[in-house]
């Protein structure tokens, strides 16, 4: 495995990981590339090894990738009960060993919900990102007690490598949905002026008089200010307003 590489040669792994985030389209498809590559990776385990990846950001949905369906379904069963070694895990910013599913008493409704999906024993390994964001990679193995102590430090050694990539993949997506925020704003801005200009056109009014006309308008419908004014601007013309600014 890539992460049994002396020190000299763990660049390796971390050339591999930041070239999996410059060639993926977005955080999504980073960790479905990175869950699949930790899963071939820790084979030697157990054949039947699955990973999921899972990354909660504040005020947005978690990202969930898995190295196939099943996965993904392990990993969103914990989001959906909300209990499970890899949340235990990433809260906690500890491992989490499960080594035999079957006397696990822990997250019983969870334990529950995956004892027929063919799992043994379960590894849950923080990732270290930044801010509020929590972040795990979670084994998957067929057999019980797959995981032994030197196999736990691997999982760690790996994730810690892959931390440092998903911080960048993060990074990236941050700047990216600044940018459509801020593409967001222009096109919003761009409508309610024209939809302003308008009235001023139709009534001889000042700009902050038509302003004061739209924000009634959209007061007294508890309609967005920006809907209104694409209302407005497509009562004039079929054609919707269009913000041109730098990429």
């Amino acid at each position: 495995m890539l992460h049994d590489l002396p020190p000299e040669q763990q660049v390796t792994l971390d050339g591999y990981l930041q070239d999996l985030v410059l060639e993926s389209s977005d955080v999504k498809a980073f960790l479905t590339e990175l869950a699949s590559f930790a899963a071939a990776s820790f084979a030697p385990m157990d054949p039947d090894m699955l990973c999921g990846v899972t990354v909660i950001r504040r005020k947005r949905a978690a990202t969930v990738a898995g190295s196939d369906e099943t996965a993904y379904l392990l990993d969103e069963l914990q989001n959906t009960f909300g209990e499970g070694p890899c949340l235990t895990a990433m809260r906690e910013m500890t491992s989490v060993l499960v080594p035999d599913l079957r006397r696990e008493h822990r997250w019983p409704e969870y334990i529950r919900a995956i004892s027929g999906q063919g799992i043994g024993s379960v590894l849950g390994v923080p990732l270290l990102v930044e801010g509020e964001t929590r972040a795990s990679l979670n084994l998957y193995a067929s057999r019980t007690h797959a995981f032994t102590g030197a196999d736990i430090e691997r999982a760690e050694s790996f994730a810690a490598h892959a931390s440092k990539s998903l911080r960048l993949a993060l990074k990236i997506a941050n700047l990216s949905e600044a940018r459509d925020d801020m593409a967001a704003a222009m096109q919003s801005r761009t409508t309610i002026d024209l939809a302003a200009g308008a009235i001023m056109a139709q009534n001889r009014c000042s700009q902050g008089a038509a302003m004061k006309i739209l924000t009634a308008a959209s007061n007294h419908r508890n309609v967005k200010l920006r809907d209104v004014a694409a209302s407005v601007v497509r009562s004039l013309t079929a054609e919707p307003a269009v913000s041109h600014f730098e990429e």
